[in-house]
């Protein structure tokens, strides 16, 4: 069954008045899940802040699961200051920092799954100073951007200030609209990036519900929906229900599918309003590209501020690749990238300070300079020695995830894939502290081959093939070899589908065939020599895929796993964020495997 949610407009601390809406609501047309509220949530006034507390100090209960964006308004440095010293809601919590039972502040930006809906988020307005509550900073909208680059479709999309090129002319606007509201060019860039099915937005005392209109770049539509304020003197909505499948959950032709008043994008006439003296012409190259196209930074990052060409590429160093390449106006700065995987915080790295503070989670010092000198080749011993303490798959180190792990044996170990593709997704990883396999010691191998043939012989048994795959990064922190499993008859289509995303990034893998394991993985070990990377496949059939990859060339991080996705027809999952399960449902997903696999474990 689809969610059902709820959008809410200004709420402004009329919280009794909001809550009574909500239990009618409830009780004609509910039950409800969730309410997401847009636009100032704090008190405007006095009046309203003795009721407003009393919901936060728990005197008055909050009926639903509520989440808010708006961080301003009276008492809301006190109350969100408070909150964010909670050690419950320190780190990157994107899908809300808990102010009391059943309320949630989602704060700067990001995205989250609600009832299996993505929802994307930009809390607070525009503000040219910076501010500690109520305002977005450049990061949020740069998180946002990287989050646009990532697979699936953003089913919500919240902000507060209403955009004008919601309306296609002139007389499309609601009367009083354009003198109530601004316009925020940033998040007109944002909405045409992220390309929502909803955009939801407060205006400031009008309800306002566009036509659909159709993307540029994407086969769905996007609705928007502008809500009123909480107890408005003209009566307007403030309160809107909607139930929409989870994109996620839809096929391609139900996305794509139109209803018969959708208009072009409204963007479009936004374009052509622009005078060719305000911006500087696009060439046909670019107009052509359509991921530079939609977001070109150098060009928009320029028309407001100036400077910021000393600044890292978030999605680079976050994520290891940037779809813009070249074009990308920030710096791709692998030694940040490195810092990163290993728990530095990105405001640290970018700014040399973190306005977090001791609420942050990361780190906010670099690595010894010993441990990251460039003369060092990756897994020397002084590195690693440095490196396992902080590293996620040392079995020493606090940070390992033991209940992941399924089997252990001298050399290598076998875990469940955090976030996995497909059910029984693992990963084989070196015990050692090794960036890769290949450069594991030979006598090594032997226990290799038979947890990767253990795999196989598990996954014929299930009518399945496996296939395993590594990016050995000159770079790499701890190594891991990634087994994932695929129907049988889809295996006759694997080397096809790679050969064709090798295409898309402009390389041709080599492919070479062996009689077993053991024999590809000796040619493999042959192939690296500690000065470049290299990405390798074993696909059914004996067949190993090679690509050395340059030392400026910018390749996926998770370029199998994405490949895989596509083969199975599950993009979704490309993203293992987007498959993240609690503690608890990970613990039962290994015991499930375990029991499984238990008569083909080398190590039972």
């Amino acid at each position: 069954m689809a969610p059902r949610i709820l959008l809410c407009g200004d709420v402004l601390g009329r919280l009794n008045q909001l809550f009574k809406r909500v239990s009618s609501v409830n009780k004609s047309a509910g039950p409800f899940d969730a309410l997401l509220c847009v636009g100032q949530f704090f008190p405007d006034s006095p009046e309203h802040l003795e009721e407003f507390t009393a919901f936060i100090h728990g005197g008055s209960v909050v009926p639903l699961p509520t989440y808010f964006i708006g961080d301003y308004g009276l008492a809301a440095p006190k109350i969100l200051l408070q909150a964010s010293k909670d050690s419950a809601n320190r780190g990157f919590k994107m899908d809300g920092l808990k102010i009391c039972d059943n309320l949630y502040w989602l704060k700067g930006s990001g995205k989250f799954p609600l009832f299996g809906l993505s929802v994307a988020y930009l809390s607070g307005r525009k503000s040219s100073s910076v501010q500690q509550f109520g305002t977005y900073t450049e990061d949020d909208v740069d998180a946002l951007r990287a989050i646009a680059e990532e697979p699936g479709i953003v089913d919500l999309f919240l902000t507060y200030p209403l955009i004008d090129v919601h309306y296609s002319s002139a007389s499309d606007i609601p009367a009083g609209l354009s003198e109530a509201v601004g316009s925020d060019s940033t998040i007109s860039e944002l909405v045409q990036e992220i390309k929502p099915r909803y955009h939801i937005a407060g205006t400031k005392g009008i309800y306002y519900a566009r036509e659909p209109y159709s993307n540029v770049d994407a086969v769905h539509v996007t609705r928007f929906i502008g809500l009123a304020s909480v107890g408005n003197r003209d009566k307007q909505k403030f309160i809107h229900a909607i139930s929409p499948t989870p994109a996620s959950t839809m096929s391609s032709t139900e996305i794509a599918m139109k209803t018969t008043n959708a208009t072009l994008s409204p963007y479009t006439f936004v374009e052509k309003r622009i005078s060719p003296t305000d911006t500087t012409k696009r060439s046909s190259d670019s107009i052509s590209d359509s991921q530079y196209w939609r977001y070109d930074v150098s060009q928009k990052r320029q028309k407001h501020e100036a400077g910021h060409g000393d600044k890292m590429c978030f999605k680079f160093v976050s994520s290891g690749s940037c779809s813009r390449g070249e074009k990308c106006n920030f710096r791709h700065d692998i030694d940040a990238r490195e810092q990163c995987v290993r728990g530095v915080c990105f405001d640290f790295l970018n700014k040399g300070k973190c306005e977090r503070g001791p609420d942050c989670n990361f780190k906010h010092s670099l690595l010894e300079e010993g441990d990251r000198h460039p003369s060092r080749r990756p897994g020397s011993e002084n590195t690693r020695s440095g490196r396992s303490k902080e590293c996620w798959f040392c079995l020493s180190s606090p940070n390992v995830e033991s209940h992941l792990i399924i089997s252990i044996g001298e050399n290598y170990y076998l875990a469940m894939a955090k976030g996995p593709l497909v059910e029984d997704h693992v990963l084989i990883i070196p015990v050692e502290h090794m960036p890769s396999t290949l450069s594991m010691s030979s006598e090594s191998e032997i226990e290799l081959s038979r947890f990767q043939n253990s795999l196989k012989s598990y996954c014929k048994s299930q009518e399945k093939e496996v296939i395993f795959f590594e990016w050995a990064s000159i770079r790499g922190t701890h190594a891991n070899l990634q087994a994932i499993p695929i129907p049988s008859s889809k295996a006759v289509m694997v080397e096809k589908v790679f050969s064709l995303a090798a295409q898309k990034l402009g390389f041709k893998f080599v492919a070479k065939k062996f009689d077993s394991i053991s024999d590809g993985r000796k040619f493999l070990k042959t192939q690296i020599d500690g000065d470049s990377s290299l990405f390798y496949a074993q696909i059914p059939g004996g067949t190993i895929l090679l690509h050395h990859v340059e030392e400026k060339e910018r390749f996926p991080a998770q370029f199998g796993r994405e490949v895989l996705a596509g083969l199975l027809d599950m993009a979704d999952n490309a993203d293992w964020r987007n498959r993240k399960h609690s503690k608890d449902e990970e613990m039962k997903i290994v015991e499930d495997f375990k029991k499984r696999f238990q008569e083909y474990d080398p190590n039972c």
